[in-house]
């Protein structure tokens, strides 16, 4: 079922040394990755019963599937996944049909989780960028730990340039401002409480929400007020429309969290945006503080 190499394009033996030379820098080096024969009868047939319902309950089918998915989670979802690997499957299902590509780049595990939650979590941003350049990833997903890839990208580690603009990329596909089902958290709620100043950068360019509220009623500014994270709340306080007057469930306000933290530097902070923008109307419904750890690798996959 593994699937297995093959030269993309053969020298010509017609070809003089120059251009064989041109040729090895080039394409020489690229190999193709080809789907195994039982992988792509699984592929034939899932095309042949993708529009029917019943059909994909069917006992082979379900069986094909299976398939299918062991395949693509194992190409995909390492942590040593090649993403040349991943590119040439993501070819070859595309050559079966389109709409055989969109089933399996979204197939989720037991645990809810795509290829796109793996490769995330495991700072593969190539795969993460091979999957949204094939324009039908599920970016809004969320695994049974009721995190999106894009909440669990607020989270991973970025070391390079190049992958920050993938983690954008992936910021501007899908919904930023979207609440995990288990406690109401965004994005933007995770990374201000791990402190990810890189992340809250960038999900506000994409149009997070500061304002928003999880289950508890708490905020981006409050977290950030509680965990001492003076350049965040700076950031969040320049957002139009920020309200730090909002209270929580208990009747707390980012002002009040940060005094009972002991951060006097962003009770000032708090306290001369609140005065200045005093005239502004509240009308915004109560909050609460306290923020959950946020999605670990081990809610991820559990």
């Amino acid at each position: 079922m593994k699937g297995y190499l093959r030269n993309r394009v053969n020298i010509q033996s017609g070809w003089d040394e120059k251009e064989k030379l041109k040729h090895a820098i080039y394409s020489s080096v690229s190999l193709r990755y080809e789907l195994s024969e039982k992988m792509l009868s699984a592929c034939h047939l899932l095309r042949n019963n993708i529009d029917d319902p019943k059909a994909l309950t069917n006992k082979d089918v379900r069986f094909c599937l299976n398939t299918i998915q062991h395949e693509w989670f194992r190409v995909s979802s390492q942590k040593s996944a090649v993403p040349e690997m991943v590119g040439d499957y993501i070819t070859a299902f595309e050559e079966v049909s389109p709409a055989v590509l969109r089933h399996i780049i979204n197939m989720a595990d037991g645990n809810g989780n795509t290829a796109l939650h793996y490769s995330v979590s495991h700072s593969n941003f190539e795969i993460v960028k091979l999957l949204l350049d094939a324009n039908v990833c599920n970016v809004n997903h969320q695994n049974k730990a009721g995190y999106t890839p894009i909440m669990l990208a607020a989270l991973a580690a970025v070391e390079a340039e190049k992958d920050m603009r993938i983690v954008e990329e992936l910021f501007s596909c899908g919904d930023v401002n979207a609440k995990a089902s288990q406690a109401g958290q965004t994005a933007l709620m995770l990374a201000v409480s791990h402190g990810r100043i890189d992340m809250v950068k960038a999900l506000l360019a994409c149009g997070a929400d500061v304002n928003i509220q999880d289950d508890e009623g708490s905020t981006a500014l409050m977290c950030a007020s509680e965990h001492g994270h003076v350049e965040i709340v700076k950031l969040l306080l320049a957002q139009p429309g920020c309200n730090g007057t909002l209270e929580d469930n208990d009747g707390s306000t980012a002002l009040s969290i940060a005094l009972e933290a002991g951060h006097k530097d962003i009770a000032v902070l708090l306290y001369a945006h609140v005065n200045f923008s005093k005239t502004q109307s509240p009308g915004t419904p109560r909050l609460s503080r306290r923020t959950s750890p946020g999605p670990t690798h081990r809610a991820t996959f559990e």
